[in-house]
């Protein structure tokens, strides 16, 4: 199609998925799902899948770059902006590996003034 091959999504035609498709299966799912359970499940659109994606993968610890390129947006602002949604407890758990890391960096630091172990601290048996 236009010059693009090997859509990881195509429909019966083999022609590829758009996010209508999507949005329609969604839908179907949603309202089965709320036409059995007393608690009812928002709307999902392939844009919210968007939106937990980034922000999965930013509290993953992702590169904002990469997850730029795999979101196609131009400015990382975008992607940084729109796109994370992170919250207290995300930041209050990067400020703890934050503090292992250094405490990690400490313990390298005080092992590094230990003398290495030599042949002559051993006897042979």
């Amino acid at each position: 199609m236009d010059g693009y091959a090997r859509f990881l999504f195509t429909d019966k035609n083999g022609y590829p998925e758009v996010a209508m498709h999507w949005e329609n299966r969604f839908n179907r799912m949603v309202k089965r799902y709320n036409d059995i359970h007393r608690v009812q499940m928002p709307n999902i659109t392939p844009h919210i899948c968007r939106h937990t994606y980034c922000s999965n993968m930013a509290k993953y610890g992702m590169n904002p770059k990469p997850l730029q390129y795999l979101t196609g947006y131009s400015d990382i602002g975008v992607t940084l902006n729109t796109y994370m949604h992170l919250g207290l407890e995300d930041t209050t758990d990067e400020l703890k590996r934050m503090e292992e890391l250094e405490n990690a960096r400490k313990e390298l630091e005080k092992n590094k003034e230990e003398k290495p172990a030599s042949q002559k601290m051993f006897r042979a048996i």
